[in-house]
């Protein structure tokens, strides 16, 4: 991969990660509820899924799914309904007063996990960054050495930012409504996110 190549990718990827999202909202709610360093392992969920992501485009598995529009509807179905699970219950509890979050580091991985692979659209992008940046005639894993690296690391950097935008977040709501407000806004967005997954379409690979 030439350094020009890269760096339209870099910057593709860069932008594909810091777009908001349930992986950002979900980086969010774990900082303000269990503060940065705890919250750590729901980023390291969203590196264990873009790794599994990148190989799988590697390989060509994300292009199947993609083509299978029956896979892609049940994929899309069960990750509509978890995100709006997820909001509505964010919703109710939002009153609920903030404990101490005792959740083992076990239970923030899988949630974070899960999160991060039941979303279709993920397959969308991972699927235009090797259509678009996989440079036909050079051996795949040749230019995987260059991508993966430069994705993981931007991905890492910019959930890092998300976890820490959220701890700062619960440092600053010393007020039980502004902690209300900001926990309801988290669930609509999950709401949201979770209603647009389930009106969109089947991403379709690009025929070259």
């Amino acid at each position: 991969m030439s350094f020009e190549a890269w760096t339209i990718f870099a910057l593709f990827w860069v932008v594909f990660v810091t777009t908001p999202g349930p992986n950002a909202v979900n980086c969010i709610t774990n900082g303000m509820a269990l503060g940065f360093t705890r919250a750590l392992p729901g980023v390291l969920a969203i590196l264990t899924q873009a790794t599994l992501f990148l190989l799988l485009s590697a390989f060509g598995v994300t292009a199947l799914i993609a083509a299978s529009p029956t896979a892609f509807f049940i994929a899309k179905i069960i990750g509509a309904g978890f995100l709006i699970y997820l909001g509505i219950r964010g919703w109710l509890t939002a009153k609920t007063p903030v404990k101490a979050d005792e959740r083992p580091a076990k239970h923030i991985y899988l949630h974070a996990l899960a999160i991060a692979v039941i979303n279709p659209k993920s397959i969308a992008g991972y699927l235009a960054a090797f259509s678009q940046f996989i440079q036909p005639g050079v051996a795949v894993w040749e230019q995987m050495v260059v991508i993966m690296p430069t994705a993981l690391t931007l991905t890492a950097l910019s959930y890092l930012g998300f976890t820490a935008l959220g701890a700062g977040i619960g440092r600053a709501a010393l007020k039980a409504v502004f902690n209300v407000w900001i926990r309801r806004t988290m669930a609509i967005c999950f709401i949201i996110y979770g209603v647009l997954l389930g009106a969109s379409s089947t991403p379709q690979p690009e025929v070259s």
